[in-house]
């Protein structure tokens, strides 16, 4: 039979449930403006498509995605995100999926925490692998960066360049992966694995920082690849307990500093070369 103290734990629980609910919607609103500080996230219709009530591209969604899986301690798979469309999917999708705070793991970062990434992601109807380079590379580097135009290979490495020497081959493609990681993506072509993207980085002297270097086929630019790589290289370094992570841009290529705004980097002095940008970002 129910009692008048059961309809008050009935009641007691929805109240909760609305408590949670609004906090969770708070904690959205906070991380949409930090990826759109233009956005008004408490003026946004809740119930339409995110990307069509502020423009977000696909290196904002998916910083998006990133914020949401950091400030809710939650793993958001890929083939999830058709079920964020919205800010009250979002929300929805979060309140079932969160843990209570009691029971969220504390992470722990050290050289294991996490594995080298191999992941597949459908891009424009091709499917990509996101793996750890290999010793055998060496072939698919070579004909990467004989692939990217003239300019895409200077942004890349700073001098004109048509073709590895031997040595810097070797240096790009024997890496350890502890001290140098480097991540590529691959896909198939004509039934030949082909390089399309490759990112990675190198640990300072000092053990608590890192430079990273990335770049990516230019018919594969814009499509949101470059900010898989990226992010997967972050999470690699953060998982090692490195502490910063740093670039050189040339000042000239707007739209790679561009997409290092869009991960977090900010602008620092003291490069000597009037030519280049030093950025860099707290991991």
């Amino acid at each position: 039979m129910k009692t008048d103290a059961d309809d008050h734990r009935a009641q007691g629980a929805v109240a909760e449930r609305l408590a949670e609910s609004e906090e969770i919607r708070r904690a959205v609103f906070s991380t949409i403006e930090s990826i759109a500080p233009d956005a008004d996230a408490q003026r946004l219709p809740t119930d339409r498509p995110l990307r069509q009530a502020i423009e977000l591209d696909s290196m904002d969604w998916l910083n998006v995605i990133t914020g949401l899986q950091d400030r809710f301690a939650i793993e958001i798979p890929e083939r999830d995100y058709g079920k964020l469309d919205t800010v009250d999917m979002i929300v929805d999708y979060v309140a079932a999926r969160q843990a209570p705070a009691a029971c969220r793991p504390t992470p722990i970062f050290n050289e294991t925490a996490l594995a080298l990434p191999c992941t597949q992601h459908l891009i424009r109807g091709t499917t990509v692998t996101v793996r750890p380079m290999r010793s055998d590379d060496a072939s698919l580097e070579a004909d990467f960066v004989q692939h990217l135009s003239a300019q895409a290979r200077y942004n890349r490495f700073m001098v004109t360049v048509r073709e590895l020497p031997p040595a810097k081959l070797t240096y790009l493609t024997q890496v350890d992966q502890h001290r140098h990681v480097a991540l590529v993506a691959t896909v198939d072509r004509s039934g030949t694995e082909a390089l399309v993207g490759v990112a990675r980085y190198v640990v300072d002297a000092a053990g608590t920082g890192c430079e990273f270097a990335i770049a990516i086929d230019d018919a594969w630019q814009g499509c949101g690849l470059g900010g898989i790589l990226m992010h997967d290289l972050m999470r690699v370094a953060r998982s090692r307990g490195l502490v910063t992570m740093e670039g050189l841009i040339l000042r000239a290529n707007t739209a790679m500093l561009r997409f290092a705004r869009q991960l977090g980097f900010k602008r620092q002095g003291g490069t000597e070369d009037r030519d280049t940008v030093s950025v860099v970002r707290t991991l």
